[in-house]
């Protein structure tokens, strides 16, 4: 943990927002009344976080007194990114889910070492690109706020707006082996890719065979082909590459096991055309292009390559396989030598360069033996030159993911990466994106000395201030911190119009305090409860409290004179939209003395898609189908005509039981006035507006998470 450095007026810019002093930090406590957390306790430097005006979000200030269960996330590299994944092959960002496994670093002894992790979230947004070029040819597309380890620790691709954090210059050299120049691209489905791959294996493994035997009846002609491997994948490619060249094989078992040999099967065929066939496609081509070199590469490395101790060599007698070795390597630039012929007239072509040449020789070669690519356990060390060269703004947003992994860290477009920042704001104290943030809580416990004095300030204009956008400021910790209390007696008293968010019903200790500050600002209380089935909601949102619990503190703070909003959301298709369950819980609602729903139905975006069908897969497996159909592909919203259908069917029963009700999809944007008692149009809480919709509010939503939280606040990203 990094507790070091705790001389006073040290700072670092690498830390929390508002955190910069390291020795900020003052103790760590865990306790039995709150089992499985701890909370980290902090000295912030600030309390209102202001959101820039560039941003989507409907309000302009936020305060968060706790750091931990955090819904944001800014979203930092290009789908296109290389991703290193656990087999040592390397994979666009966009073709990776949540559990694939792939490489991160963890620090073992005197280096950080490339080991295997799992991707645990995986989120998308539109965001402001920019491309960081590296003297090796390495590009990488990211946001500014994405960070990349170097010689100098990790740093942001941009300075942020108050100039408070560490951010990249062309002093400095990123951490890796990158990927070199975009180079020749490569298809390993092309014609010729797959002819070069039979070249080289067939031609460095396999054997053919033709033969006469007399005998006194006739004269026997035989044609034979082989291709005996102990590796299947390899074997497997070499079947399916003649296959689509219209020459069938057959498998069959080569060699048994033993104590010291692997089992091995072959492909063979005994038929006259189709070994005549094979032998036409190994030939080389009297001018070989790229995708052949690379096919060859791949075959003649899985036939006769190896990579030991992090050497990556081919060895072979045959003068031409040498020959087209060499230049193939040339063709890409892979540095190597050859190495004087033993004994028996093998030679050895050798990668030099480090692990650098070998990763690119991967990329392009595509081998197919998995065990042959293995990194893990490598050291991080760089060899190839990846000075940071520029860092140009590309002027336009651009669709950009990032995920969240078990290191905390990946490597992207061959150099080291951080998960997305606004997780990485827990990593600073070297604790995860995943469990940790629903047990490792962050307590400003200095923020309402700090808002004091923030408030004085002549520039303050008194704009709303709303609790409870990225986390639940009535969480757990609050009833150890008691920090809520001094946030709104320093905020009514300052004039400051106040909007609070929440699933806690730990609010109603606050009652009397809000109903004295009411008198003084406008309050605007929302209460998100979109589960009326005790069981579904202890599936769906663990760790939160009760849908009667939560209904109890609407009907106090009803009673106490606020107009509370209700957000019946989502509605989950054929689990929580028949008519009894919308009745039963329009019933509760208006019974609890809520004055306003708002409804809508479940929206997954491309982040919470994978959670939800894990979820539903496990718990309701006869509805995956119907989900499917309605939400294909990167479908996030119910398709129009169910949304409408909803309508339908809620708005009557809305005006039975005598509630203002609103639709997520009715009302035009417009902005939040404040007093006027409650909310009049809905924000996802990742910031992003649905379709026709006011800013007024972040709207809170269902969640659902693989293992349950100790908080009050979902840990895993939103389902709305």
């Amino acid at each position: 943990m990094r507790w070091q450095g705790q001389t006073v007026g040290e700072t670092d810019a690498a830390a929390l927002p508002g955190l910069e002093d390291r020795s900020s930090v003052l103790r760590s406590v865990t306790t039995p009344e709150f089992a499985g957390m701890t909370f980290h306790e902090v000295l912030s430097k600030s309390a209102l976080n202001h959101v820039p005006g560039a941003s989507r979000m409907p309000f302009a200030w936020t305060i968060n007194p706790y750091r931990g269960c955090s819904h944001a996330c800014v979203y930092c590299v290009s789908p296109d990114t290389l991703i290193l994944c656990a087999d040592g092959r390397q994979r666009p960002l966009r073709d990776l889910e949540i559990g694939d496994q792939i490489i991160g670093t963890e620090r073992e002894g005197a280096y950080r070492r490339y080991v295997p992790t799992e991707i645990r979230a995986k989120w998308s947004n539109r965001k402001a690109a920019y491309r960081v070029t590296l003297a090796d040819g390495t590009e990488i597309i990211a946001s500014g706020d994405h960070r990349f380890l170097t010689e100098r620790g990790w740093k942001h691709v941009t300075d942020a707006e108050s100039g408070q954090r560490p951010h990249l210059t062309t002093n400095n050299r990123l951490l890796g082996f990158g990927i070199g120049p975009a180079g020749a691209d490569i298809d390993q489905t092309s014609t010729d890719y797959r002819r070069g791959y039979l070249a080289g294996m067939i031609r460095g493994d396999g054997m053919i065979f033709h033969g006469t035997y007399p005998s006194p009846e006739r004269v026997r002609k035989v044609h034979m082909f082989r291709l005996a491997l102990v590796d299947p994948e390899a074997l497997d490619r070499t079947r399916e590459f003649l296959e689509a060249e219209d020459v069938p094989t057959r498998t069959r078992p080569f060699a048994a096991q033993t104590e010291t040999r692997s089992a091995a099967n072959a492909i063979h065929t005994a038929a006259r055309a189709g070994v005549e066939r094979i032998e036409q496609l190994i030939l080389s081509p009297e001018e070989p292009n790229e995708s052949w070199f690379a096919g060859f590469l791949g075959g003649i490395f899985d036939a006769e390559g190896s990579c030991s101790r992090g050497v990556l060599r081919i060895s072979n007698g045959d003068p031409e396989l040498i020959r087209l070795i060499e230049q193939g390597m040339r063709a890409f630039d892979v540095p190597h030598i050859v190495e004087g012929a033993r004994a028996n007239g093998v030679r050895d072509v050798r990668v030099t360069g480090g692990l650098p040449s070998r990763q690119r020789f991967f990329a392009i070669a595509s081998p197919a033996i998995t065990r042959k690519l293995d990194i893990i356990g490598t050291a991080v060390k760089t060899a190839s030159d990846l000075r940071v060269v520029s860092i140009e703004p590309l002027g336009e947003e651009q669709d950009l993911l990032d995920i969240t992994t078990g290191t905390g860290d990946f490597v992207a477009n061959g150099v080291i990466s951080h998960n997305c920042f606004a997780r990485g704001t827990h990593e600073y104290l070297d604790l995860d994106g995943g469990s940790d943030f629903d047990s490792q809580i962050v307590v400003k416990v200095n923020v309402v000395e700090v808002l004091e004095r923030e408030l004085r300030k002549g520039s303050w204009q008194h704009e709303t201030v709303a609790l409870g956008t990225n986390t639940d400021p009535y969480q757990r910790a609050e009833g150890r911190y008691k920090l809520m209390p001094g946030i709104i007696e320093t905020l009514a008293a300052s004039g400051t119009p106040i909007s609070i968010l929440t699933k806690g019903t730990l609010i109603r200790r606050d009652i009397p305090l809000l109903v004295k500050a009411a008198q003084r600002v406008p309050i605007d209380v929302q209460m998100s409860i979109a589960m009326y089935d005790d069981e579904l909601q202890k599936a769906i949102e663990p760790g939160t409290p009760s849908t009667q619990a939560r209904l109890d503190t609407v009907k106090a703070l009803s009673d106490a004179g606020f107009p509370v909003t209700v957000f019946l959301m989502p509605i989950l298709p054929h689990m929580t939209d028949s008519v009894d369950a919308i009745a039963h819980a329009l019933e509760r609602i208006k019974m609890a003395g809520a004055r306003t729903v708002i409804y809508g139905a479940l929206h997954l975006r491309p982040g919470v898609k994978p959670w939800f069908f894990q979820w539903l897969g496990e718990h309701r497996p006869d509805l995956v189908s119907s989900y499917r159909g309605l939400y294909p592909g990167a479908s996030a919203e119910a398709p129009k005509p169910y949304r409408q259908w909803l309508a339908k069917r809620v708005k009557p029963l809305i005006r039975l039981h005598g509630l203002d009700a609103r639709h997520e999809d009715d009302y035009p944007r417009r902005g939040f006035r404040p007093g006027q008692g409650h909310v009049d149009s809905i924000w996802r809480q990742d910031g992003a507006p649905t379709t026709g919709r006011a800013p007024g509010r972040p709207s809170p939503a269902v969640t659902f998470r693989t293992t349950g939280s100790a908080t009050s606040t979902p840990a895993q990203p939103m389902l709305f």
